[in-house]
This record gives structure tokens, C-alpha cells and sequence, in this order.
């Protein structure tokens, strides 16, 4: 990326001079009730991210029918899969970042377009080639809007619900795959694979029609990137928010350069930078060879497909409760001892899953907490990320850690299907891919920032 007038490490400085004025008058929202825009806002970003679990689970949900239609192997099923989560991963590094430039509601337009896109593609698609393109274009929107939403959830939460809310948003994730799941074992069965995409389109196009006439920029993100019109935007957006006008802006120059990778290893970040995209990668590893493989696992144990998909409902109503109490308990608790208890919780349930005799209700129950503590777990990183980095660099240092933690959302589900098309047991795997979750849990734990 071209670098005009200033280093990152200056940089760095100029965004905390911003955050310094920002919060001057963010201490007005922080120690305020939450407006109704305010929580619109939220709430929009709750929904949006039903994109991602629509999309893995309706792949999840779709997986038996598209292996079947193809004539599919599973390792090239896994493609399938890890094709959609390597757009996601583009998506982070290169859509996302640049919230932190064209701002958080017009990067959500492109990125919900994409997923339009995506979605309608693979529910025409008559090819396994053409199939793996759409996936691919799914996943660009998709890791376009994910780090983007944690961004936008905290800038417009008041100090008592920023953390609670950043956590909120991520059980959009299961909310959007129960509700998938829900209608797939009763409408793929009857009306096939390829209708549960259309209609996903059609949610998808729905949402962008919501990004356009409802979402909004930041105060803290006008303030760091500023037109001619600033004023009056921020003045607009204030008086949503039933705060006074401003008179003029602050005397602090306007940006000489975008922020940037190099923004995330200044002195400041960079340990830090390291270590949380480390636990990300971990994380993603796990959480998405779940949701991915989970409902094929049930069905190949001998359900039958409704039941089986019933299994994958389950996981993503542990992972609802998971990622909604996560950040109201780590507010109370501190964010870095309940996302280390959590993590260590879901590694001893899979191993319990792995080595007991289970019974079909068992199987259930143990889903559920392992989607209690594995998503509510890893989603304890939204507000960690959204503290740790300065407004001016929050979604690109989001969208980065997004990026590399899905290169493991991309890996895991792969392997899983290479694993066992090689023959290793359901036992063994549960054990191989639940040890991740002990290294997040270690990286968590070593971060260290004022900020936290």
C-alpha cells in the first residue's frame, strides 16, 4: 500500500490526538442512555451479520444434496466449503480495512452487493466450477461487512453497553443459522438445495436495501476522516442522537496517509497484533470445522437428515447464548478470564463427546455446550478487538485479525474432510481440532494494553 507524507507510527499519534477530542464528547454517549438511532444502528448490525450463518449453514444444511448432485468426494465437498471462507478471508483484508477510509456505510453496501451476488449465483449454478466461484464471491462480501459491524456496534454504544453489544451482534452469526437451519430440514427436502440459496438472496437484498436508507458513519469516524461537509454530518448525526451541535471542528489536521498494515506494528500494537491474530486463526480453526461438518457428522452417526439438521440447530442455539452473555459477562468479570474459561470449557466437552458412549440425547446436550462455549468463547475477541484499537485503525486492525483467523476457518473444515476420507475416527478428530482452543485461550490470555 502506498504511504504519502507521514510513518505509521506517526500516524498512530495523530489517530490518538483524534481520540482524544473524539472522546470528549464520546464521554457525553459513554455516560448517556443509548438513543433510539443509537440502537438502530446496533440492531442493524445484528441483523447483517445473519449473513454469515446463512451462508456456512445453508452449505452446512445443503452439503449431502450438493454431494449427491456433483457426485462429490468429501474432501472436494471441503472445497466447497473453504473456498466460500477464503473469500471471507480476502474480504477481511482487503474490503474491510478500507471502512477506515470510504467510510463503515459504504463499505456495507459493496459488501452486502457482493453477497446479493453470491447468493443468486449459487442458487443458478449447474457446474461444480461455477459453484466454487459464487462461494468465493459469497465469502468477499461477507468478510467485507464482519469486522466492519464490530467497528460500528462500538462507536455508537454508550460505556455500559459497548462491550455487551459488540458480543450482541456476533450472535447475529447463530441467530441467522438457527433460522436457516429451521427452514432448510423442512424446505430442502421438498423444494431442494439450490431454492434455499435464491431465497437467501433475497434476504441478502433485503439488507442492502436497510444498509441504504438506515446505516450512518461514526462520529469518531467522521472526525478522522474529514470533507467539506463534516460539520454539518456530524451535527446531523448529533442531533439523532439528542446531543448538542458543534460550533467548528477541532484544530487537528486531516490524515496524510491511510492507516494500513504498518499502522498494527508500531511499537504500540505490534505484541499485541501478533499474539490476538495467533488466537483468531486458532479460533477460527475450531468454530468453523463445527458448523461446517457437525450436521454430516450427526447424519453419518445414523440420523435421519431432519434430525441431523436438528443437530446443527442446536449448535447454533448454544452459540446464540454463548455470543450474546459473552460480552455482558466479560463487562462484569473481565473479558480476559471469561473468554479463557470459556475456551477451556468447550476443549473439555469435546473431549467428552469424543470418548463417551452417547446416546441420541446426549448428543444433543453436548452440542449445545459446545456451542455455549466455543462461539461464545471466541466471539469474547469482538470487544477485545474493538478496545484494543484506536478508532482510526479499529477496522483495518479488525479486518486483518478477521483475515488471518479465517486462513484457519479456510484450513480446518479442509482438513477435517481430507482426515476422514483417510479413514481417522470421529473420536480422534474431535481431539485433533479441539486443541486449538487451548492455544487461543493462552494468546488471550498474554495480551497486555491499557486499552483492555
Amino acid at each position: 500500500m502506498e504511504e504519502r507524507g507521514v510513518d505509521s507510527f506517526a500516524f498512530f499519534h495523530l489517530a490518538e490526538l483524534a481520540d482524544k477530542f473524539s472522546n470528549c464528547h464520546m464521554n457525553e454517549i459513554d455516560h448517556r442512555s443509548m438513543t433510539v438511532h443509537q440502537w438502530l444502528i446496533v440492531a442493524l448490525c445484528f441483523i447483517l451479520n445473519f449473513n454469515d450463518g446463512i451462508d456456512v449453514l445453508l452449505v452446512s444444511f445443503s452439503s449431502s444434496d450438493i454431494i449427491t448432485e456433483f457426485g462429490l468426494s468429501k474432501t472436494e465437498m471441503g472445497y466447497v466449503f473453504s473456498l466460500g471462507l477464503a473469500g471471507m478471508t480476502l474480504g477481511a483484508f482487503l474490503i474491510a480495512p478500507q471502512a477506515d477510509v470510504y467510510g463503515r456505510r459504504n463499505i456495507f453496501l459493496f459488501a452486502v452487493g457482493l453477497i446479493v451476488l453470491g447468493m443468486f449465483g449459487v442458487g443458478l449454478v449447474h457446474s461444480y466450477a461455477s459453484l466454487l466461484l459464487f462461494r468465493g464471491i459469497t465469502g468477499l462480501g461477507i468478510g467485507g461487512i464482519l469486522p466492519t459491524m464490530a467497528a460500528t456496534a462500538s462507536e455508537f454504544s454508550n460505556q455500559k453497553f459497548k462491550d455487551f453489544n459488540v458480543g450482541l451482534v456476533q450472535a447475529g452469526w447463530p441467530i441467522g443459522a438457527i433460522l436457516t437451519g429451521i427452514l432448510s430440514a423442512k424446505y430442502i427436502p421438498v423444494f431442494g438445495w439450490h431454492s434455499a440459496f435464491i431465497l437467501g438472496g433475497f434476504v441478502a437484498l433485503g439488507m442492502w436495501i436497510l444498509v441504504y436508507f438506515l446505516m450512518a458513519d461514526s462520529q469518531e469516524f467522521l472526525l478522522n476522516y474529514r470533507g467539506h461537509d463534516t460539520l454539518v454530518k456530524i451535527n446531523r448525526l448529533r442531533r439523532k442522537m439528542k446531543l448538542d451541535a458543534l460550533d467548528e471542528l477541532p484544530p487537528i489536521k486531516n490524515r496524510e496517509t491511510t492507516p494500513g498494515i504498518r499502522s498494527l506494528f508500531n511499537p504500540y500494537y505490534k505484541a499485541n497484533t501478533i499474539k490476538i491474530w495467533l488466537a483468531a486463526f486458532f479460533g477460527f480453526l475450531t468454530l468453523y470445522t463445527l458448523m461446517s461438518w457437525v450436521p454430516n457428522i450427526a447424519k453419518d452417526a445414523g440420523m435421519a437428515f431432519e434430525q441431523a439438521t436438528y443437530v446443527g440447530i442446536t449448535l447454533n442455539i448454544g452459540a446464540a447464548i454463548g455470543s450474546a452473555s459473552i460480552g455482558a459477562l466479560g463487562s462484569k468479570i473481565g473479558m480476559r478470564q471469561i473468554m479463557v474459561l470459556f475456551l477451556v470449557l468447550a476443549f473439555s466437552f469435546m473431549q467428552y463427546y469424543a470418548f463417551a458412549e452417547l446416546t441420541f440425547q446426549m448428543i444433543f446436550i453436548l452440542v449445545f455446550l459446545i456451542g455455549v462455549f466455543v462461539q461464545g468463547g471466541f466471539n469474547g475477541i469482538w470487544p477485545t478487538l474493538s478496545r484494543l484499537y484506536a478508532s482510526g485503525v479499529r477496522a483495518t486492525g479488525v479486518g486483518y485479525t478477521v483475515g488471518i483467523g479465517r486462513l484457519g476457518a479456510i484450513i480446518g473444515p479442509l482438513l477435517f474432510g481430507i482426515f476422514s476420507d483417510a479413514g481417522m475416527s470421529i473420536q480422534l478428530l474431535f481431539v485433533l481440532f479441539s486443541l486449538p482452543l487451548i492455544g487461543m485461550a493462552v494468546c488471550i490470555w498474554v495480551l497486555k494494553s491499557d486499552r483492555l
